[in-house]
């Protein structure tokens, strides 16, 4: 698991979406999502599971990167997500695909 302090995040998505979020503690915050205590929008799309991260400088600093993140299209995203090699859920009825 990463180290402590705020980080950035991106989630797959059962339904093949990504999830862009920030938080100054990623275990505690993925077992939230995990558990449906997330955030409303991960709720509905569990299981997820953590496709890319990185560490922030403080608070503001990952708040202006989760919005960036949420500006990217979603094929940056996916590019993001390769470049770091962590794979996600795959979607149901599409072998191979995230």
């Amino acid at each position: 698991m990463p180290r402590p302090g705020w980080r950035v995040y991106l989630l797959a998505c059962r339904d093949g979406s990504l999830y862009a979020g920030s938080t100054n503690d990623l275990a505690r915050r993925l077992a939230q999502h995990a558990a449906g205590k997330g955030a409303r929008y991960t709720r509905s799309r569990l299981p997820v599971a953590l496709a890319w991260d990185e560490p922030a400088r403080d608070r503001p600093a990952a708040l202006r990167r989760e919005a960036a993140l949420k500006r990217l299209t979603r094929a940056e995203k996916l590019a993001l997500v390769a470049r770091r090699g962590r794979p996600g859920p795959r979607r149901p009825g599409r072998p191979g695909r995230t």
